[in-house]
């Protein structure tokens, strides 16, 4: 017997994704996770929100109104990421000098920098600064993509600090730290390969019929779907180890157990008769 659901591709991942985002928020706040991690906490409710947005909003509001929603919530969320970005640092080298900080982080901005002055063209000053509401649109559609890409590059860059160099200050393996940064890096990688190689199809795609047209746009939503899936595994891998306590973060219960008896009979000094 063969069941026709109807659900498509996109559907599939939709509902799995804003899954996965509640059930790790859940973790977050249930497990105590979110009071280490706030700023990675709001980023994850503003993908969340944003999820949510693209599918209750999506051909519902005027084209100008959903845009100005979804442009500021994406500027919102780079700003977010760069601070998230920020907070994994301070936690995963809390123990590094102060000359190291200024080293990596000039390194970091430095590649930062040269990837968003080579990647992806540059509309003109006049467009930018034109007196219009489409204008402004542009320049926030600009802020955001550059604000993602900014914080892809300086997440990529932290994940490779925190693996190499992670067991010698705070953010050894099977630490949550260095566990938020892996998953961080994966979905930036992935983000950025499909940004990239989408790029490089739309300059060089030259489409003569339709269907050519077509099957262009068709690898565009594989490309998409890939890399949702990657970020749906992302979350995964978040969940499972977030759940799970740091090792040593916890006095094992026989301990205190020992302890508390022993406690309870000893007489204060001075006290002995």
């Amino acid at each position: 017997m063969h069941f026709n659901l109807g659900f498509t591709t996109v559907q599939v991942l939709w509902t799995l994704t804003f899954a996965g985002l509640l059930v790790l928020l859940v973790v977050l706040l249930g497990r105590d996770r979110a009071r280490r991690f706030p700023w990675f906490t709001v980023s994850m409710v503003l993908t969340a929100l944003r999820l949510l947005a693209s599918r209750m909003l999506y051909g519902r509001m005027a084209p100008l109104a959903m845009s100005s929603i979804f442009l500021t919530l994406a500027v919102v969320e780079g700003l977010v990421r760069l601070l998230v970005v920020v907070e994994m640092a301070r936690r995963a080298f809390s123990g590094a000098s102060r000359r190291g900080w200024i080293i990596a982080t000039l390194v970091l901005l430095a590649v930062g920098a040269t990837v968003l002055a080579t990647w992806g063209p540059w509309p003109a000053w006049k467009t930018l600064t034109a007196d219009s509401t489409l204008a402004v649109l542009r320049l926030m559609q600009l802020a955001a993509q550059k604000t993602e890409l900014l914080a892809d590059v300086l997440t990529v860059g932290l994940g490779l600090l925190v693996v190499l160099l992670g067991r010698r200050f705070n953010a050894g393996w099977r630490s949550h730290t260095q566990q938020i940064v892996i998953g961080l890096s994966t979905a930036a990688i992935a983000q950025m390969a499909v940004r990239g190689i989408w790029q490089e199809i739309a300059l060089h795609a030259a489409p003569h019929s339709e269907a050519e047209y077509q099957q262009i746009l068709g690898l565009q939503s594989k490309l998409l779907n890939a890399n949702s899936v990657i970020f749906l595994a992302v979350l995964v891998w978040w969940i499972v180890c977030l759940w799970i306590d740091e090792p040593g973060s916890e006095i094992p219960a026989a301990a205190q157990a020992e302890a508390s008896p022993a406690d309870a009979n000893e007489i204060p000094p001075g006290e002995e008769k």
